[in-house]
């Protein structure tokens, strides 16, 4: 036997076919030939039998004699279709009763043999139902990676950094993994963890979020767990919390930092029991997935007794980190126009690279967000006109002409400008005897950043 054909017997051997048929010559025949072309047969001599082997033994095709004595084909055939729509079924009649061949594809039936059919004849057609069952398949595998792509579209950036979270939001959507989502206000957060919910198989589900730091903290725990009528003052109707609005879904938990430290606790045994119990009320499972955000320095707040380190643990499985908008100002210009595009979408506007470099050299305090609203605000005070310097936020334009003043003095012959860097970093340290959470607040920038330097520069102290 060549390889080909060995290959062939063997992927065949996988496609199970349900033969159906009282005669028991043609039976063996029909069985023959199949199991000869590598088919892997299951033979069943009337109606009855055939069922309890289609329920048992899940076969991908079916085919079944119309006429035979007790339960038809008929009633065979609608009883497969009731039970699994999925299945093929091939129906075989004589050669004077092909109206009842069509009358059977009316009810369903993918496709029908005229006795007396040759081998020939058999194996083309069961061939092509696997066939057609294959591209099912593979449309149905494409429809869902398609449902469950992870949506870039409000997120742009080009930088490494970016491309790198982007590369974990992929990894992480499909599983059911808790993720903790941390970076400076208006990286985007809430963003990412929309995406991740998309991305998921919990994506027709709710996606619930509620920022822990808005809220205060006397109501925070109603609107996390709950209540039941009569619980406090006030409460004169049953309220399910946000734990059982997103049940089955995804619950964005923002700013997670901000929770009063006593109501932690409660949170942890709600993410290891699955259970909430209301203000006043009785214990109810939930099944969500939790996604954490934070613009809190984690460590210090562990370190302070501000947050609960089980607790951190059990948010913690997936770390996301987003960068500053100054850790990726190559990005800066793209944002710009995809705000552009989408604010000016009636009549597109311009900026000029004056502007563009001016917004390049800001250090966006407010990040992302700041970003946008600046550039709305400039479209629609502007009415279409091209984006110039003088058009830009005062503050942005008073930045850049004070840019100008030298806090360094460079050598006529150059310096490399990650000495300066590093220069730059170990000054600050030792200006803060070492304390790397006041140094990364002398620089203006997060301690994760100034770590990351400290790391790349092999910074330690003396």
């Amino acid at each position: 036997m060549s390889v080909d054909r060995s290959r062939s017997l063997k992927a065949n051997r996988s496609r199970k076919v349900l033969l159906i048929d009282d005669d028991a010559s043609l039976r063996r025949v029909t069985e023959y030939s199949l199991q000869s072309a590598g088919f892997h047969v299951l033979s069943t001599a009337d109606g009855r039998e055939g069922l309890a082997a289609f329920l048992t033994e899940s076969p991908q095709v079916v085919i079944t004699d119309i006429q035979m004595p007790g339960m038809s084909g008929y009633e065979v055939l609608q009883q497969i279709k009731a039970e699994r729509p999925e299945t093929l079924v091939i129906v075989i009649t004589a050669f004077s009763s092909v109206e009842k061949a069509v009358e059977a594809m009316k009810q369903g039936a993918y496709d029908y043999l005229a006795k007396p059919f040759s081998r020939d004849e058999l194996v083309l057609v069961v061939n092509k139902a696997f066939n057609l069952l294959g591209l099912q398949e593979e449309n149905q595998r494409l429809r869902d990676e398609l449902e469950h792509q992870v949506d870039f579209d409000h997120m742009v950036g080009i930088s490494d950094v970016m491309q790198n979270v982007f590369d974990v939001v992929r990894r992480v959507a499909p599983t059911e993994a808790r993720v903790l989502i941390t970076g400076e206000s208006g990286t985007g957060k809430e963003l990412i963890a929309r995406a991740i919910h998309q991305g998921g198989g919990r994506s027709k589900e709710p996606f619930v979020a509620i920022n822990c730091a808005a809220i205060p903290a006397t109501l925070l725990e109603s609107e996390l767990f709950g209540h039941v009528r009569g619980a406090f003052t006030g409460a004169v109707r049953d309220r399910a919390g946000k734990f059982e609005q997103a049940d089955g879904g995804t619950l964005f938990l923002d700013e997670i930092g901000e929770m009063p430290i006593e109501l932690q606790p409660k949170l942890l045994r709600v993410l290891q029991e699955m259970e909430v119990e209301p203000l006043g009320g009785k214990s109810r499972s939930v099944n969500v997935r939790i996604i954490a955000a934070t613009n809190q320095d984690v460590d210090s707040a562990l370190e302070e007794g501000r947050f609960r380190e089980d607790l951190y643990y059990r948010l913690n499985v997936i770390p996301i980190e987003l960068p500053s908008l100054r850790e990726r100002v190559e990005d800066i210009p793209l944002l710009v126009t995809h705000f552009l595009k989408r604010y000016s979408s009636a009549s597109p506007v311009g900026i000029s690279e004056s502007a563009l470099e001016s917004m390049a050299a800001y250090s966006w305090p407010g990040n992302v967000r700041e970003l946008q609203n600046a550039v709305e605000r400039m479209v629609i005070l502007n009415h279409g006109e091209m984006l110039d310097f003088h058009h830009l936020p005062a503050k942005i334009i008073s930045t850049s002409s004070s840019s100008r003043s030298q806090i360094v003095e460079l050598p006529p012959e150059g310096y490399p400008l990650e000495m300066i860097e590093k220069e730059v970093v170990v000054q600050a340290l030792e200006r803060n005897d070492w304390n790397q959470t006041r140094a990364a607040a002398f620089l203006q920038v997060p301690r994760h950043t100034l770590i990351y330097r400290m790391e790349k520069y092999d910074i330690k102290k003396p």
